[in-house]
């Protein structure tokens, strides 16, 4: 069957790859990819994928009554703000942070959800039902999100509602006692109900916190290997080097996945003083790698009590982990565009930046940029470039 041609490409740069190149469209698909002898078509790259989010607080950051200073004062000015949300707030505050997802290139996304005892939290049915309403456009999961000494009293339940809706369990760990124990309780609900595991671990800066070690010795034991995930690690920053090599080592082998969070570490971390703030917080990112830990960077929290920034903008959050990270851009991408790069008979989904190369739409913030889904631009969002 003949093709029907739709766009036509010269002189791009690809993402992970050397040289220019000339792309053919057709059928919602890469039809063809030659070398090029010109230039100066821009940068194509993969689509973002977005693997830690908070849909359930996002846009309230101008309802709080201050600038966090630390991480307990974010939590204590959502905790208060969160009394009065109702269906609706949530499902608007929702929708205009998929939506500037989408129109970034945000193609698969992961929220936590707040999740506080026995009953479902109203977030969850709500995230769920726009979970349905927005899969091809940006497939949203959901993980909940509990702290870790709710679970001897409402684990049970917890776990079977988010089984029972897809979901992927969560906890928060930070200096629990009987640390050990309480993460061997998440792994076997987790085991009882075939749930993966999502782990806001040690987010903050105390050199004892070890709720990582015991996340690494427990999916060690039981082989659960490719379906736990960790978040934030923030104590990882400020431990001796040669035990976290160790640790990051049994870390690859256990096939944990760590999730860097540049902005809202580097905003709440050390920021509890009158003076500058001197420890970020960033995960050791480099150190994770070359031991083998699948990683990626991601952007936590957008516009509330923990991070009052953020537009849902992959390529700023990759921008802002290449310089806290000091990390070449091109060895990189792959932490928030996973994936081959444009292959030929593959659906055309593709970001086109008008920039030169990835250093240069890494170097200017403002940089335009077309999302292509499916072989046909997206539309912008309203109020002009999404960029």
């Amino acid at each position: 069957m003949l093709q029907r041609i739709q766009s036509e490409f010269h002189g791009v740069s690809l993402a992970g790859r050397a040289g220019h190149w000339d792309l053919t469209l057709a059928d919602g698909q890469v039809a063809r990819i030659t070398p090029s002898e010109r230039t100066g078509g821009g940068l194509v790259t993969p689509l973002f994928v977005d693997r830690h989010v908070h849909l359930d607080k996002t846009f309230t950051a101008d309802r709080m009554p201050r600038l966090a200073g630390s991480l307990n004062d974010a939590i204590a000015m959502m905790a208060e703000d969160a009394a009065r949300w109702t269906e609706d707030d949530i499902r608007s505050r929702a929708l205009a942070g998929l939506a500037r997802a989408h129109a970034h290139g945000t193609a698969r996304m992961r929220s936590h959800v707040d999740w506080q005892g026995a009953e479902t939290p109203v977030a969850w049915r709500v995230l769920s039902d726009l979970a349905c309403a927005w899969r091809g456009r940006v497939d949203l999961e959901l993980a909940a999100l509990t702290p870790l000494d709710l679970f001897s009293l409402h684990g049970e339940e917890i776990a079977r509602t988010v089984a029972a809706t897809g979901g992927i369990l969560g906890a928060f760990v930070y200096r629990n006692q009987d640390l050990a124990a309480k993460i061997a309780e998440v792994f076997e609900l987790a085991e009882r109900h075939d749930l993966a595991l999502d782990f806001h671990v040690d987010e903050g800066l105390d050199p004892e916190a070890r709720g990582f070690d015991a996340i690494v010795s427990e999916a060690l034991r039981r082989k659960m290997g490719g379906r736990v995930t960790c978040g934030h690690a923030c104590a990882l920053s400020i431990r001796p080097a040669a035990e976290v090599t160790r640790l990051l080592g049994r870390a690859a082998e256990a096939g944990i996945e760590l999730i860097i969070l540049p902005a809202c570490n580097a905003w709440l971390q050390d920021a509890d003083g009158p003076g500058t703030p001197r420890l970020r917080g960033i995960a050791p990112l480099k150190e994770a790698r070359a031991a083998g830990v699948n990683l990626a960077i991601a952007s936590d929290n957008v516009r509330d009590g923990f991070h009052p920034w953020g537009d849902y903008d992959m390529a700023e959050t990759f921008r802002l982990g290449v310089l806290l990270g000091h990390l070449d851009p091109g060895q990189w991408l792959d932490a928030v565009a996973p994936g081959p790069g444009l292959t030929e008979g593959a659906p055309a989904d593709f970001i086109h930046f008008h920039a030169a190369s990835l250093d240069e739409m890494v170097s200017r913030a403002a940089c335009a940029r077309t999302v292509w889904r499916g072989g046909n631009p997206i539309a912008p969002l309203i109020g002009g470039n999404p960029c």
